[in-house]
Protein backbone atom coordinates (compact mmCIF):
# COMPACT_ATOMS: atom_id res chain seq x y z
CA UNK A 1 0.00 0.00 0.00
CA UNK A 2 1.52 3.34 -1.02
CA UNK A 3 0.39 4.83 2.43
CA UNK A 4 1.58 2.09 4.32
CA UNK A 5 5.28 3.14 4.96
CA UNK A 6 4.49 6.37 5.91
CA UNK A 7 1.70 4.98 8.45
CA UNK A 8 4.45 2.88 10.04
CA UNK A 9 7.08 5.93 10.67
CA UNK A 10 4.31 7.62 12.19
CA UNK A 11 3.80 4.90 14.59
CA UNK A 12 7.19 5.01 15.16
CA UNK A 13 7.41 8.39 16.15
CA UNK A 14 4.86 8.37 18.02
CA UNK A 15 6.19 5.03 19.86
CA UNK A 16 9.48 6.80 20.13
CA UNK A 17 7.72 9.52 21.70
CA UNK A 18 6.19 8.29 24.12
CA UNK A 19 8.90 6.09 25.26
CA UNK A 20 10.68 9.51 25.98
CA UNK A 21 7.69 11.00 27.56
CA UNK A 22 7.85 7.97 30.38
CA UNK A 23 11.61 8.32 30.79
CA UNK A 24 11.07 12.51 32.07
CA UNK A 25 12.20 13.44 28.66
CA UNK A 26 10.24 15.72 26.54
CA UNK A 27 9.98 15.45 22.77
CA UNK A 28 11.92 18.35 21.16
CA UNK A 29 12.69 19.45 17.62
CA UNK A 30 14.95 21.97 18.87
CA UNK A 31 18.65 21.45 17.71
CA UNK A 32 21.53 20.75 19.99
CA UNK A 33 24.29 21.10 18.36
CA UNK A 34 25.96 24.29 19.68
CA UNK A 35 29.22 23.83 17.68
CA UNK A 36 32.78 22.54 18.91
CA UNK A 37 33.83 23.81 22.36
CA UNK A 38 36.21 27.05 23.02
CA UNK A 39 39.63 26.27 21.92
CA UNK A 40 40.87 28.71 25.00
CA UNK A 41 39.68 29.82 28.41
CA UNK A 42 39.19 33.38 28.72
CA UNK A 43 41.66 35.26 30.54
CA UNK A 44 44.06 32.28 31.17
CA UNK A 45 47.26 30.89 29.22
CA UNK A 46 48.97 27.98 29.53
CA UNK A 47 52.56 27.29 30.83
CA UNK A 48 53.12 26.26 27.40
CA UNK A 49 51.82 29.17 25.82
CA UNK A 50 53.64 31.19 28.35
CA UNK A 51 56.80 29.45 27.88
CA UNK A 52 56.48 30.27 23.62
CA UNK A 53 56.14 33.99 24.29
CA UNK A 54 58.63 34.39 26.41
CA UNK A 55 62.03 36.34 25.07
CA UNK A 56 65.63 35.14 24.72
CA UNK A 57 66.76 38.21 26.23
CA UNK A 58 65.76 41.38 28.65
CA UNK A 59 64.46 42.20 32.05
CA UNK A 60 61.57 39.98 33.10
CA UNK A 61 58.13 42.44 33.73
CA UNK A 62 54.73 42.28 34.28
CA UNK A 63 52.15 44.65 32.37
CA UNK A 64 48.66 44.72 33.17
CA UNK A 65 46.02 44.01 29.97
CA UNK A 66 42.66 44.42 29.55
CA UNK A 67 40.19 41.02 29.36
CA UNK A 68 37.27 40.47 30.46
CA UNK A 69 36.58 43.65 31.89
CA UNK A 70 39.34 43.47 34.28
CA UNK A 71 43.21 43.91 34.39
CA UNK A 72 45.30 41.05 34.19
CA UNK A 73 48.82 40.34 34.77
CA UNK A 74 51.06 38.41 31.62
CA UNK A 75 54.95 38.67 31.03
CA UNK A 76 56.71 41.14 29.37
CA UNK A 77 60.48 42.13 29.15
CA UNK A 78 62.46 45.42 28.60
CA UNK A 79 66.07 45.77 27.96
CA UNK A 80 68.02 48.03 29.70
CA UNK A 81 71.74 48.29 29.09
CA UNK A 82 73.96 46.94 31.83
CA UNK A 83 75.47 49.46 34.07
CA UNK A 84 72.56 52.60 33.49
CA UNK A 85 72.31 54.33 36.56
CA UNK A 86 69.10 54.01 38.84
CA UNK A 87 67.69 57.65 37.96
CA UNK A 88 67.96 56.58 34.16
CA UNK A 89 67.06 52.65 34.73
CA UNK A 90 63.75 53.97 36.04
CA UNK A 91 62.64 56.05 33.26
CA UNK A 92 64.06 53.23 30.63
CA UNK A 93 61.94 50.56 32.71
CA UNK A 94 58.84 52.77 32.44
CA UNK A 95 59.61 53.73 28.70
CA UNK A 96 59.62 49.69 28.15
CA UNK A 97 56.54 49.10 29.94
CA UNK A 98 54.86 51.74 27.81
CA UNK A 99 55.78 50.03 24.83
CA UNK A 100 54.66 47.01 26.16
CA UNK A 101 51.04 48.10 26.59
CA UNK A 102 50.63 49.99 23.55
CA UNK A 103 51.74 46.98 21.65
CA UNK A 104 49.42 44.49 20.05
CA UNK A 105 48.83 41.84 22.04
CA UNK A 106 50.24 37.98 21.11
CA UNK A 107 47.80 35.69 18.40
CA UNK A 108 47.91 33.48 22.22
CA UNK A 109 46.65 36.46 23.85
CA UNK A 110 44.20 37.78 21.56
CA UNK A 111 42.66 34.04 21.05
CA UNK A 112 42.20 34.58 24.91
CA UNK A 113 40.58 37.81 24.96
CA UNK A 114 43.14 40.14 26.07
CA UNK A 115 43.14 43.70 24.53
CA UNK A 116 44.53 47.22 25.62
CA UNK A 117 43.61 50.81 25.62
CA UNK A 118 47.11 51.98 26.00
CA UNK A 119 47.81 54.55 22.65
CA UNK A 120 51.10 54.27 20.74
CA UNK A 121 53.86 56.77 20.88
CA UNK A 122 53.17 57.56 24.26
CA UNK A 123 56.61 58.59 26.20
CA UNK A 124 57.54 59.02 29.31
CA UNK A 125 60.35 61.28 30.88
CA UNK A 126 61.52 61.26 34.67
CA UNK A 127 61.39 63.95 37.45
CA UNK A 128 62.04 67.66 36.96
CA UNK A 129 63.95 69.90 39.22
CA UNK A 130 61.88 70.02 42.62
CA UNK A 131 60.01 66.95 41.37
CA UNK A 132 59.98 63.76 43.99
CA UNK A 133 62.77 61.42 42.38
CA UNK A 134 60.28 59.07 42.03
CA UNK A 135 58.28 61.02 39.21
CA UNK A 136 57.25 60.31 35.80
CA UNK A 137 55.79 62.68 33.45
CA UNK A 138 53.65 61.49 30.41
CA UNK A 139 53.50 62.88 27.15
CA UNK A 140 49.96 62.89 27.28
CA UNK A 141 48.39 64.02 30.99
CA UNK A 142 46.96 61.23 32.87
CA UNK A 143 43.81 62.91 33.24
CA UNK A 144 43.77 63.44 29.42
CA UNK A 145 44.18 59.38 28.80
CA UNK A 146 40.94 56.98 28.37
CA UNK A 147 39.97 55.32 32.10
CA UNK A 148 41.21 51.96 30.93
CA UNK A 149 44.69 53.25 29.66
CA UNK A 150 44.88 55.30 33.06
CA UNK A 151 44.20 51.88 35.41
CA UNK A 152 46.52 49.77 32.98
CA UNK A 153 49.68 52.29 33.20
CA UNK A 154 49.08 53.16 36.89
CA UNK A 155 48.84 49.04 37.60
CA UNK A 156 51.69 48.23 35.81
CA UNK A 157 54.02 51.34 37.07
CA UNK A 158 52.80 50.65 40.85
CA UNK A 159 54.05 47.16 40.30
CA UNK A 160 57.47 47.46 39.05
CA UNK A 161 60.50 48.96 39.44
CA UNK A 162 59.92 52.08 37.12
CA UNK A 163 57.82 53.50 40.27
CA UNK A 164 59.06 51.89 43.59
CA UNK A 165 57.24 48.72 43.61
CA UNK A 166 54.62 50.16 46.51
CA UNK A 167 51.92 49.92 44.79
CA UNK A 168 51.28 54.11 43.53
CA UNK A 169 53.35 55.97 40.93
CA UNK A 170 53.94 59.91 41.22
CA UNK A 171 52.52 60.70 37.71
CA UNK A 172 51.93 64.10 35.70
CA UNK A 173 52.14 65.47 32.14
CA UNK A 174 55.60 67.03 30.69
CA UNK A 175 53.21 70.67 30.47
CA UNK A 176 51.59 70.97 33.45
CA UNK A 177 53.22 71.66 37.10
CA UNK A 178 51.09 69.42 39.33
CA UNK A 179 51.52 65.84 40.15
CA UNK A 180 49.21 62.99 41.47
CA UNK A 181 50.36 59.97 43.55
CA UNK A 182 47.97 57.39 41.92
CA UNK A 183 47.29 53.93 43.50
CA UNK A 184 46.32 50.68 42.30
CA UNK A 185 43.63 49.92 44.18
CA UNK A 186 41.71 46.09 44.21
CA UNK A 187 38.65 48.13 42.92
CA UNK A 188 40.76 49.40 40.23
CA UNK A 189 42.33 45.85 38.76
CA UNK A 190 38.24 44.33 38.59
CA UNK A 191 36.26 47.67 37.81
CA UNK A 192 39.27 49.93 35.34
CA UNK A 193 36.83 51.85 33.61
CA UNK A 194 34.00 52.42 36.04
CA UNK A 195 36.29 55.43 37.46
CA UNK A 196 39.69 56.83 37.70
CA UNK A 197 42.26 55.43 39.80
CA UNK A 198 42.22 56.95 43.20
CA UNK A 199 45.29 60.07 43.72
CA UNK A 200 46.56 62.39 45.67
CA UNK A 201 47.95 65.66 44.37
CA UNK A 202 52.18 65.88 45.60
CA UNK A 203 52.97 68.80 47.11
CA UNK A 204 56.29 70.73 46.34
CA UNK A 205 55.75 69.14 42.53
Amino acid sequence: MPGGRGVRVLAATGVLAGLLAGCGIRATQVPTDFGPAPSMVPCELSVSDIATQATPSGVPVEVFLLCSGALVRVNRSVEVAEGTEEPRRRVVVAQGLLDALAGNPSDVEDEAGYDTAVPSGLTVTGPRPGDPEDALRLSTAPDALPKYALAQIVCTFADSAAAGDNGSVVLGGTSAATLRRYECTPDVQSSPGTSTPPSTEVEGS
